[in-house]
């Protein structure tokens, strides 16, 4: 029996097996997430010839926040390491580095799929649509290992369509019984939920930037694609959440009395309480 719980610990970055892909291939503007801009496919300045950032303890201090925030699902080592071989984008043949950044993202966006299937994966309450989402699985994962060419002629909506009918599904499943409140895809930036009752509720997509949920009760909640950047995640209840990544965690603020789901771990940039 495949150990789910313990796939989702493997579904994070993992920097060592990595040519700092991120940092080369995809681009950012200067802005209250990022000290200045960069083009995609070139490196960061702060990239190091190890593929290591020069400021890794110091990006929240030097403007890189936006850097802190994200995470690759594991995209990074697997384009490495498994797509390219091991080959560095740096040298070889001409077209490497181009085709290398190409695929990254494609893989980065089905490494996400693979991350909220196998979450799926252990919902007991998903359990009537277990063998849809093994099979979404088992298909999204071999779509990671294509070649290049297979890669970037992929039609991604369309397979992210074909799952997130699943993922519907789970949620549904998940929140039955006494569903909470639908704020799938609600504009509440910098809403005012100070202690609200948001057991399992519906916050798919859900725009909750710099909003105060301090000491709400979001047990059960489906938080997909929620934007919780800034938001104040102080004393609130998150047991069972479901669908909630390091990156919305990492974004928020919190303390050391906002409980969380096992499926991610209290940043460290966090207050120890208030």
């Amino acid at each position: 029996m495949r150990d789910h719980a313990a796939d989702l610990a493997l579904l994070r970055g993992d920097c060592e097996n990595c040519f700092g892909l991120c940092c080369v291939a995809l681009p950012f503007a200067a802005s209250a997430d990022f000290a200045r801009d960069k083009p995609a496919g070139t490196p960061c300045p702060e990239l190091g010839a190890d593929h290591r950032c020069g400021i890794h303890a110091r990006l929240r201090q030097r403007g890189f926040t936006g850097c802190t925030v994200y995470d690759c699902f594991g995209a990074g080592q697997k384009v490495s390491q498994g797509t390219f071989g091991g080959a560095d984008w740096r040298g070889g043949p001409g077209d490497r580095a181009a085709r290398m950044f190409a695929v990254f993202p494609v893989v980065r966006h089905l490494h996400e799929l693979l991350r909220y299937l196998t979450e799926a994966l252990t919902l007991p309450a998903a359990r009537a649509i277990h063998p849809d989402l093994r099979d979404a699985l088992h298909r999204t994962e071999a779509l990671t290992h294509g070649t290049p060419e297979e890669l970037t002629t992929l039609d991604l909506p369309a397979h992210r369509q074909e799952v997130n009918a699943l993922l519907l599904r789970t949620s549904e499943l998940a929140r039955a019984g006494r569903p909470g409140p639908d704020h799938r895809g609600a504009d509440l930036v910098g809403a005012r939920l100070k202690g609200a009752d948001l057991r399992r509720a519906n916050l798919r997509g859900a725009c909750l930037i710099a909003a105060d949920l301090t000491g709400a009760d979001l047990r059960g909640a489906d938080l997909i694609g929620a934007d919780l950047r800034d938001a104040d995640l102080t004393d609130a209840d998150l047991t069972g959440a479901f669908f909630l990544t390091q990156p919305q965690v990492n974004a928020a603020r919190g303390s050391g009395g906002t409980r969380l789901p096992g499926s991610v771990t209290r940043p460290p940039h966090w207050t120890a309480g208030r």
